[in-house]
């Protein structure tokens, strides 16, 4: 007679399996394409359009596609702008939200939780209902076509997400080390930033890490505020690889295009597996009481 913990167990291994299944057949759509991107960047585009599928030959790996994305699109001057717009923006949107969300989530203010939910409102509204103001707003402070505008209208965008998540990371540190701070001599400032922030670090980490990934790639403002610059100086790498897309179809360079892909691609996946574990803390972190 079958005992009913042998059909419970044969259940669970069932389960397991089928969802083992489902997710990697998942992963294996998720990364299959990348890797297809990345081994067609190194084939000609007559191999490509010949078996798009089949693997480069070991003795014919077209690296030159690299450096003609990178000299003859003018990928290096895209990377080094994509590079400064999105250093410069995470640096601000993490510094100045992790100061609005310490004071939030730190100092009683009879305006505080209305002032919180003032900035939460930038969650819920598209920014593209702000575009036109912008632009002319943009226009009339002279900062169309150049980085700086796009740094601003980048740390102004990414606030609200920042401070929704670290006035929550912030409200979960003990307040007996703020105490303990003041207590040794701290002034709020130096408590804030030599006790509060440090401690503070997963869910900086983790707006970082959120805010690199949305600001790299971001194509909508960049596309908006940068289309008068005819000489291209300020473009990013978005904007290069529409252009080098679009360039792409009528000269059938696709194996260029594939090589822009990657180097695209490439930051976006080494700041992630670099900080992966502090990204899981620090989603983690915040929605437990400590």
């Amino acid at each position: 007679m079958i005992s009913v913990s042998s059909v419970l167990t044969n259940k669970v291994t069932l389960s397991r399996g089928l969802l083992f299944s489902i997710l990697a057949a998942y992963a294996l759509w998720v990364v299959f394409p990348m890797v297809w991107v990345a081994y067609s960047s190194l084939k000609s585009d007559q191999q490509i359009f010949d078996d798009a599928f089949a693997l480069p030959a070991v003795g014919a790996l077209h690296t030159e596609n690299y450096a003609r994305a990178w000299h003859e699109a003018r990928f290096g001057d895209y990377f080094f702008n994509s590079v400064v717009v999105t250093g410069a923006s995470v640096a601000l949107i993490t510094l100045l939200g992790a100061m609005a969300a310490y004071a939030l989530a730190r100092f009683a203010h009879p305006l505080g939780r209305t002032v919180f939910w003032l900035f939460l409102a930038g969650l819920m509204l598209p920014a593209q209902l702000a575009m036109v103001p912008l632009f002319f707003e943009l226009r009339t402070l002279g900062l169309l076509n150049s980085r700086l505008g796009l740094v601003l209208v980048y740390t102004a965008n990414g606030l609200p997400f920042a401070i929704f998540i670290l006035a929550g990371f912030f409200k979960t540190l003990p307040r007996s080390l703020y105490e303990a701070a003041v207590v040794d001599g701290c002034t709020e400032a130096g408590a804030f930033w030599r006790v509060m922030l440090p401690l503070a670090r997963p869910g900086l980490v983790t707006v970082a890490v959120f805010q690199f990934i949305g600001v790299w790639k971001e194509y909508f403002f960049a596309f908006m505020l940068l289309s008068g610059d005819p000489a291209g100086t300020a473009r990013t790498l978005p904007l290069g690889l529409a252009n080098l897309a679009i360039t792409a179809q009528y000269q059938g360079d696709q194996g260029m295009l594939f090589a822009g892909l990657v180097l695209v691609t490439l930051p976006l996946l080494a700041v992630y597996v670099a900080l992966q574990n502090h990204l899981v803390k620090g989603v983690t972190a915040g929605a437990v009481k400590g």
